[in-house]
């Protein structure tokens, strides 16, 4: 036990080591943006060496009447408050130096959120034809609420003054992001998540430009969704509290459109599904052989039938996930009744795992959806795929590259970079995942729609979530936001940039960990954030 304390005080210590000279190579850059601490990195920035400072009565004003852009101007002058007391004198300054407000103009009215909406935007600090106001521009309202998180990071609060303010005057920057698909994936059944921490969650997701929450809402432990068509679900939640009402998941829905954020529910099926069966045992393989779902059961296709339909009254991004991973199909060649099923329709468990998957797709697909599952589905019987299906990659590396190959589109979620949950994987190897590795084909290249991590909760729950997911995940959110050509080469160039946005967060109320050690770990002792 003593020698456990010892290296483990010897790597924090190396780990220190890291961060500082980290933060030394990051300063000594010689690059262009050496000196710019916006995260994720855009894609194009230019800037001076000017000082501005916000009025007390900073405004909004915009060529559109939209009531997000309203809420989302009020939530970023709050974010860079950080709850500090603006009591500057402002008749001491320069008139030149005030910002006014900041003026948006959204090209379309059109404020339907979904995937492949236009993010980009373009944001100049101050506006050359108004220098009181900040400009700011963009074709929808989510790319004119990104434009708004880059401003935020423009604006700190100068203590000696009193006052919020914008260095290195004038910016110019104009942004759009990589890929389309930037997700991060919670787990609501492993630990129930308060609706409050889901909220907090997706909040922290839109200062890094995340745009996907996949909600793995139920699994084998736990089933906490209503699902009004089929009411008894719900029995396997773990407790009554521990349940999401049909208009909470609305609700989550709904707060994440207002920041620029689609969810992508997910049933896994048919493995993954014990705990649909205690509100409805026949759902079971037997009594004692739970899972996976009942394939020689109409019943149980008429369940998933009636979960999707509730779905598509609630979840309306483009997508839902269906699952497929991880199917152990003994419960069915070893329960008499579904194996003299399976030689009835000439079928061996492999057949019926593919019988399952394409079936259900097809429920998928009646009630408008397009489908995500999970890799071994292709690696399985990939050309059985719907034309229609997503291949989500998460066991390993060439995945991707074969899926597109066969002309499905693919998002990378590879384990051994992009799992939160492996607490060993340091933010560094989230920074170099690279979702085109050995992908050169520009068609090919366009179906791997990006990005996910995976935040799997056996080890969560409402009391670590933030310190897990963060930092870690902002180094994945600038890989798929960020123009390949401008990302760094070598994590340390960023280190500093992130150490940046992470006590950004922190200011901002997200429990983000320190970069120094691996996943959630706690300070190694006093010192400044920006050195941790």
């Amino acid at each position: 036990m003593g020698e456990m304390v010892v290296s483990k005080a010897l790597f924090y210590a190396v780990a220190l080591v890291a961060v500082v000279l980290g933060n030394a190579l990051a300063a000594s850059s010689a690059s262009e943006n050496s000196q710019v601490k916006i995260w994720p990195m855009p894609a194009s920035v230019s800037y001076g060496d000017a000082r501005l400072y916000l009025t007390s009565d900073f405004r909004f004003s915009s060529n559109r009447e939209s009531q997000i852009l309203k809420d989302a101007f009020n939530r970023m002058l709050s974010v860079i408050k950080q709850d500090h007391v603006i009591d500057a004198n402002f008749s001491d300054f320069n008139r030149s130096s005030l910002l006014q407000g900041l003026h948006i103009v959204v090209a379309s009215p059109n404020e339907q959120l979904q995937y492949g909406t236009d993010e980009s935007y373009k944001l100049m600090v101050p506006s050359p034809e108004k220098p009181g106001y900040a400009h700011l521009e963009a074709k929808t309202v989510y790319g004119a609420l990104h434009g708004l998180q880059t401003f935020s990071q423009l604006c700190n609060f100068s203590i000696r003054r009193r006052v919020l303010e914008v260095l290195m005057s004038p910016w110019t920057i104009i942004d759009q992001p990589r890929f389309p698909y930037r997700g991060l994936l919670i787990d609501t059944s492993r630990h129930y998540l308060p609706m409050t921490v889901i909220k907090k969650v997706i909040d922290s997701m839109s200062y890094a430009k995340l745009n996907v929450l996949h909600w793995h809402i139920v699994d084998t432990q736990s089933f906490p969704l209503e699902i009004p068509s089929y009411p008894k679900l719900w029995d396997g939640a773990y407790s009554p509290s521990e349940r999401y009402s049909a208009a909470d998941s609305a609700e989550v829905v709904s707060y994440a459109k207002k920041r620029g954020i689609n969810v992508l529910a997910e049933i896994d099926v048919p493995g993954h599904a014990l705990s649909w069966g205690v509100g409805y045992p026949s759902l079971w393989p037997s009594k004692d052989c739970q899972q996976p779902l009942d394939v020689s059961n109409e019943f149980t296709f008429k369940v998933v039938d009636g979960i999707l339909s509730d779905f598509s009254k609630i979840f309306n991004f483009k997508f839902v996930h269906l699952g497929g991973d991880e199917v152990n199909t003994t419960c069915w060649t070893t329960t008499p009744r579904i194996s003299k099923w399976l030689r009835r329709h000439r079928m061996n468990e492999s057949q019926a795992y593919q019988y399952f998957v394409l079936r259900a797709q097809k429920i998928a697909l009646s009630h408008g959806y397009e489908i995500v599952n999970w890799e071994e589905t292709f690696n399985d019987f990939g050309s059985k795929l719907s034309r229609k299906t997503v291949v989500h990659n998460w066991l390993g590396g060439g995945v991707a590259q074969r899926v597109v190959e066969s002309g499905l589109r693919c998002i990378v979620s590879n384990q051994d970079r992009w799992y939160l949950d492996h607490l060993d994987t340091p933010w560094q190897e989230f920074y170099i995942n690279e979702p085109l590795t050995n992908i050169t084909n520009s068609k090919q290249q366009k179906l791997v729609i990006g990005g996910e991590v995976c935040m799997w909760g056996e080890t969560v729950d409402g009391s670590d979530i933030e310190q897990t997911i963060w930092p870690r995940a902002a180094a994945a959110a600038e890989r798929l936001w960020t123009p390949y050509d401008k990302l760094a080469k070598n994590p340390r160039e960023v280190t500093g940039r992130l150490a940046h946005f992470r006590c950004l967060l922190n200011q901002r109320g997200v429990a983000a960990a320190p970069l120094a050690g691996s996943g959630r770990t706690a300070p190694f002792g006093p010192g400044s954030c920006y050195e941790q």
